[in-house]
């Protein structure tokens, strides 16, 4: 969009009777987070200059006060931030310049998250993150990233400023203060502020949490490559021939393209867009002080409600050798800048699997131990669904072995050098006997466990477990004291899923009671895989609960039969005679999109008959759904004598 600003005419601005003051220019340099050098002017001008002067124009209001867009930044008496990006000045007649500027609809957020955390915060403490300098690099590994590139240096400047001091002054008493700034500390922190709560964020290790910086986001950017070269392989099936041997992966380029797309999420969850809301940030760890206050920075902030979110960590298994021994976790898994040649996974779950999955696809030597003879028997997972995943996860390169792990030796330690890889030795308990798996990464992915040790619980009168978590009650709250809930990982007995952790803050702040909300797992393999509720006959059985099973299978589905990903199904289980809907399982290569129909209408009380009778879009996979529901119709439906 092209906005002419024009000037308007001098005699007609004079007889503004001095209301219009000059232009106060201050010039400063600052590196942009997208490597290159932005130079950035600020213009202190009265209110009735921007008012009268010119017609100004928004883009996007992101959070009160501060508007994005690319480019120039200019702050006005009352501290309205604008940006913008000038193109081409021109003199008018009487002297003085006007001014076309571009305005983009396409708001470059890394590039502008820096120039923000410079009008937000303290500046005389906080100093921005600078690609490749040695010393801030030490102090990035100390946080668990690197290398200190240009993106992950953009992605701390959000998630993790130095020095980081909000410019707000503390409230004397807090209506919510959540500890932990993961998905459950952010939804409580911002929900509450929109609201007109005077709420405040404790973030002690990366804003986002899990989820941005080593979950969800970055193992979604790994399995798009990987899908991409699966997609690749299976080119000559489409009519597309590639030359057999020049199919190369760039591992390093993989990687690259994570912690930039990582960085572009990363604002929706910095310290700038928190505090965009009204919010207040500390960056510090904190701990309860009393059962109405909480201590950070040496600084005791009083609550009337507070919430725990410190989520968790990767759970380490009791095995001789393991906890001496090099290996890795999702916690720094994504660091990787050379392709480990052999990787053994500890586990079998959803983050073991998917990564099994990719590290394949890349060419990587994949074994997967896992302590059942079939995939989730020990959650009572659908049998065909485990049989199929793990056919399929075959065909990707990766294997399996079941059995207990029973030793792990260190062959060659890690070094302080990023690209080489210390040596290991795994010992596992087969049904034929030991087996021995040599690797260069051990991938422990065994469960997590919340982190609630070190929070002082005691002196709020929580109620806790190590290893488990906070006690709360149906409402939310904790045991023990009335005025502190938990979400998330930090919570016993709950699944440690990111979508769980936002929509357990959101009912913390709306005070509603858990029942309301349905929650399901996803597994973002090739194809997926996807459940919820009482998703299996096993599952049923063990909780003494009758049902019936209803499948819609994709063999035939003329759209992924045009797509070439004809395996999977639906199985959606129904309350024995009733098309009441308890639960589902799907593989397919959109599960996690397909069973979003299944949880509305189980969320909603819609039977299973009423699938059967909504009319899908064809050709879709998301026929399969509908295909369960019509085999429940073909089971009840009445027939002539």
């Amino acid at each position: 969009i092209m906005l002419l600003l024009r000037r308007r005419d001098v005699a007609n601005e004079r007889k503004m009777n001095g209301r219009l003051e000059r232009c106060v220019l201050q010039e400063k340099k600052m590196t942009s987070t997208v490597g290159g050098k932005w130079s950035v002017t600020t213009c202190s001008v009265h209110r009735s200059f921007l008012g009268n002067t010119f017609a100004c124009a928004t883009l996007m209001d992101v959070v009160p006060k501060i508007f994005l867009f690319s480019g120039w930044v200019a702050i006005d008496s009352a501290h309205k931030t604008k940006t913008f990006r000038s193109a081409h000045p021109m003199r008018t007649s009487d002297g003085l310049r006007s001014c076309i500027y571009l305005f983009s609809t396409r708001t470059l957020r890394s590039s502008i998250s820096s120039t923000l955390a410079m009008s937000t915060t303290n500046s005389a403490e906080c100093k921005p993150w600078v690609a490749n300098d040695p010393e801030q690099a030490k102090l990035a590994k100390e946080l668990d990233v690197w290398p200190l590139d240009e993106h992950n240096a953009a992605l701390l400047n959000q998630v993790h400023p130095i020095n980081f001091k909000s410019s707000k002054a503390p409230h004397e008493v807090y209506d919510l203060i959540a500890i932990g700034s993961g998905a459950g500390g952010l939804v409580s922190t911002k929900q509450s502020a929109r609201r007109g709560a005077k709420s405040a964020l404790i973030s002690a290790h990366l804003a986002g949490g899990d989820c941005l910086n080593v979950g969800c986001v970055p193992s979604k950017a790994l399995l798009r490559a990987a899908k991409a070269i699966a997609e690749v392989k299976r080119a000559a099936e489409f009519g597309i021939e590639v030359p057999e041997g020049e199919i190369s992966v760039n591992f390093s380029k993989i990687m690259s393209r994570l912690r930039e797309k990582r960085n572009t999420i990363a604002p929706a969850d910095g310290h700038v867009g928190t505090e965009g809301t009204g919010a207040h940030v500390f960056q510090g760890f904190g701990k309860f002080t009393g059962p109405n206050a909480i201590e950070v920075n040496g600084e005791e902030l009083k609550f009337k409600k507070a919430v725990i979110a410190t989520g968790g960590r990767p759970t380490i298994p009791n095995v001789p050798g393991l906890a001496e021994a090099p290996y890795t976790t999702n916690e720094v898994l994504f660091n990787l800048e050379v392709l480990p040649p052999r990787i053994v996974v500890l586990g079998a779950g959803v983050i073991a699997l998917e990564m099994a999955q990719c590290f394949a696809l890349f060419g990587s030597d994949v074994t997967v131990i896992s302590r059942s003879e079939r995939l989730f028997q020990s959650k009572q997972g659908d049998a065909e669904a485990a049989q199929l995943m793990q056919s399929e996860l075959e065909k990707s390169g990766v294997k399996f072995v079941a059995g207990k792990t029973k030793q792990v030796h260190t062959l060659r330690e890690r070094t302080e050098n990023t690209s080489e890889f210390p040596f290991m030795k795994v010992t596992i308990g087969a049904a034929d006997g030991d087996v021995d798996l040599e690797c260069e990464t051990l991938l422990v992915a065994t469960g997590r466990s919340p982190n609630v040790e070190k929070l002082n619980l005691e002196a709020a009168g929580v109620d806790y477990e190590v290893g488990k978590g906070v006690k709360v009650t149906d409402l939310g709250q904790a045991v023990g004291n009335p005025n502190v809930f938990a979400v998330g990982d930090a919570v016993a007995d709950v699944p440690r899923l990111t979508h769980m952790s936002g929509e357990m803050a959101k009912l913390v702040v709306q005070n509603a009671l858990y029942d309301s909300f349905l929650c399901f797992i996803v597994a973002y393999t090739t194809p997926e895989y996807a459940t919820a509720g009482i998703y299996s006959e096993e599952l049923a059985k063990k909780k003494g609960i009758e049902v019936d099973v209803y499948r819609g299978g994709l063999e035939h589905n003329d759209r992924a039969i045009l797509e070439g990903d004809n395996i999977g199904f639906c199985k959606i289980i129904c309350a024995k005679g009733s098309d009441e809907i308890l639960g589902t399982t799907i593989v397919a290569e959109r599960a996690g999109e397909m069973i979003n129909e299944v949880t509305l209408a189980m969320k909603n009380k819609l039977g299973l008959k009423a699938i059967g009778r909504n009319i899908h879009s064809y050709p879709t996979s998301g026929e399969a759904v509908m295909g369960a529901g019509i085999g429940y119709i073909n089971a009840h439906w009445k027939t002539l004598n």
